[in-house]
């Protein structure tokens, strides 16, 4: 059966006047006029039937029938109170679902969530990778990284990095036995290809180098491999700024040109409308943000090469 309960306004106004025994206290609390709390008693009392109060000299009284239902109004309001409260602590807590593709999660976002972590304990981080593009809500998807044109069809999305491409490898490449100063080096280098990206075709023409094959060489489909491949000496690679910055840092990488090409796609936090002011969705966007801006100045101030000359 349907409640038939009075109005909420109504059972407030009596409840805070009941406990202060003052119309005026309850004006104040419930940030509104005395009239309007006396009003708001006054219905109640005509909706149900009894006096709730009376007035002795000035004094405002409570009837047995107000003294009877005061206990009950005040738990009642208690709980309400305590179960807002908890949603709010769920809004600002628990589990939050990430969505990110495979590469980017491997190489920048997993070795930061730590830091994450530290700053908001009461958050869970789920990662969900894919570099096929997500339905946020048929995925139960709060919030994610996309990297496109930020254009996507029911989404807010914010720009989080610009990316650039330039030649990485191995610092031993460097000097090796074959020099590795100019450009027109590459010919005697492996080409290393990112199946996902441009190719180095691209580059070499922006470079001023035309009798290089930019088709030569092993490719792979995630550029996580493709990193490692450098790493692992195999030869040079186009590294994706945002995804070899921690390997520039730690010199597992060098740049041995000061040449990029600002790729045509950017990195963008996204969310649905209905997500993105709830408040853990709100931290992990602000913490995004400022772990992008340190990448961006890591890779500002990242060394060029490791020639040895210094």
């Amino acid at each position: 059966m349907p409640r038939r309960l009075p109005s909420l306004n109504a059972l407030r106004a009596f409840e805070a006047a009941a406990r202060h025994l003052s119309f005026t206290r309850a004006a104040d609390e419930l940030h509104v006029t005395q009239a309007a709390i006396s009003h708001q008693v006054k219905a109640l009392e005509e909706q149900i039937g009894l006096t709730l109060f009376q007035r002795r000299n000035r004094n405002l009284i409570l009837t047995d029938v107000g003294q009877a239902l005061l206990p009950d109004m005040s738990d009642a309001f208690d709980q309400m109170d305590a179960a807002l409260a908890r949603i709010k602590r769920r809004d600002q807590a628990g589990v939050l679902t990430v969505a990110t593709m495979d590469s980017l999660a491997a190489t920048w976002l997993m070795p930061r969530l730590t830091r994450f972590r530290d700053a908001h304990p009461d958050i869970d981080v789920r990662l969900a990778t894919s570099d096929a593009i997500m339905d946020y809500d048929r995925d139960g998807i709060d919030i994610g990284i996309r990297y496109g044109r930020g254009d996507w069809s029911g989404l807010q999305a914010e720009e989080l990095m610009r990316e650039e491409i330039f030649p990485v490898c191995a610092p031993e490449l460097v000097n090796g036995d074959i020099p590795l100063r100019v450009p027109s080096d590459l010919c005697h280098f492996t080409l290393i290809h990112d199946d996902m990206m441009e190719d180095w075709n691209m580059w070499l023409k922006a470079a001023g180098v035309a009798d290089i094959d930019p088709m030569r060489g092993p490719g792979y489909s995630h550029s996580n491999l493709v990193m490692q491949a450098a790493i692992n000496g195999e030869g040079i690679a186009l590294g994706r700024g945002i995804l070899v910055a921690d390997a520039l840092q730690a010199g597992l990488l060098v740049k041995p040109f000061d040449l990029a090409l600002t790729a045509r796609y950017r990195y963008y936090v996204a969310a649905t409308p209905a997500n993105a002011d709830r408040p853990k969705v709100n931290a992990f966007r602000q913490w995004l943000m400022s772990e992008a801006a340190m990448t961006a100045t890591h890779l500002a101030t990242s060394n060029l090469r490791a020639t040895g000359d210094e």
